[in-house]
């Protein structure tokens, strides 16, 4: 009876550990990858680096996205994609930039 409870304490931290720093790690691991494998051809994103683009190109085979970042294509692998913008900000500045483009030429 007595290792038992000598083992209580060990235990509860344990668990403990578990649910404050190993599940959260797991879980945020998880949506990186789900969102890694969401992406598709143009969806805006950012790097880790913080360059802003949009996916011209996927290669399944290398795990590599070619991004276009106005009109300069670089590749990067996957893994270097920190998030994807929301689709309603990346369409206004794309709106933007054609409007601020038409009124030079006039």
């Amino acid at each position: 009876m007595e290792f038992i409870i000598s083992i209580l304490p060990f235990a509860a931290i344990m668990g403990l550990m578990y649910f404050m720093m190993i599940r959260p790690q797991k879980k945020a691991a998880d949506k990186t990858k789900d969102m890694l494998a969401s992406m598709k051809k143009g969806d805006g994103v950012v790097t880790i680096g913080g360059l802003h683009g949009i996916i011209d190109e996927l290669n399944e085979a290398d795990k590599t996205v070619v991004i276009n970042c106005e009109g300069i294509f670089l590749t990067f692998e996957r893994r270097a994609i920190a998030r994807i913008k929301d689709l309603a900000a990346v369409a206004t500045v794309e709106t933007f930039e054609v409007e601020s483009e038409d009124n030079e030429l006039v």
